[in-house]
């Protein structure tokens, strides 16, 4: 693989990037990533996914980060900020995708190294995530997440079988090691 670069989409890019979205998330769920859709699953249904974020990304609620290898856009990741009052500390990473062709190749950790220094920006200490898949756990696992537990049955896979969902969190400490809630 080529260098990896990952850097934000912003709304005013969401069109000029959407067509790799769509092919990355496309390819990811025909793969059988259990990621909120199930087959048969199109481009076009991909794209309006993609399209769909886009009052999010406006207001700043929701960020979308992708990582290219040379010019290719590879992975995506997202960073959701909107909460009520008392959790605004905490996020939820969204959506982590690595295209087939990219995998094994610290994409994944790159895009989780990256959303992870964008919520210590936004003030949040707490990241939030969940994942059916063991590949998932593997990683999130790696980079300091812990588990709460399993939920049996909690999604349907993309084959239409029942799939048990694993919830992880992840304190984040500040540069000094303490981890603070955000004051009001």
């Amino acid at each position: 693989m080529t260098s990896l670069t990952i850097r934000e989409i912003p709304a005013a890019e969401l069109d000029t990037h959407t067509p790799a979205l769509s092919g990355i998330l496309h390819d990811c769920v025909l793969g059988g990533a259990s990621v909120g859709f199930i087959l048969p699953f199109t481009l076009q249904e991909a794209a309006a996914f993609w399209r769909s974020l886009r009052p999010g990304l406006q207001t700043g609620g929701r960020r979308l980060l992708g990582a290219w290898s040379g010019d290719r856009l590879v992975g995506t990741v997202q960073l959701l900020l909107a909460g009520p009052p008392n959790g605004r500390h905490r996020a939820e990473v969204a959506k982590m995708l690595v295209h087939p062709d990219a995998r094994r190749q610290r994409v994944g950790r790159a895009l989780m190294t990256a959303v992870e220094a964008l919520a210590r920006t936004e003030g949040r200490t707490l990241l939030l995530l969940d994942t059916g898949s063991d590949e998932g756990r593997a990683l999130y696992r790696s980079v300091g997440f812990q588990t709460v537990g399993d939920i049996p049955g909690y999604a349907i896979h993309v084959d239409g079988s029942a799939l048990a969902t694993t919830l992880l969190y992840k304190h984040l400490a500040s540069e000094t090691g303490e981890i603070t809630v955000p004051a009001r």
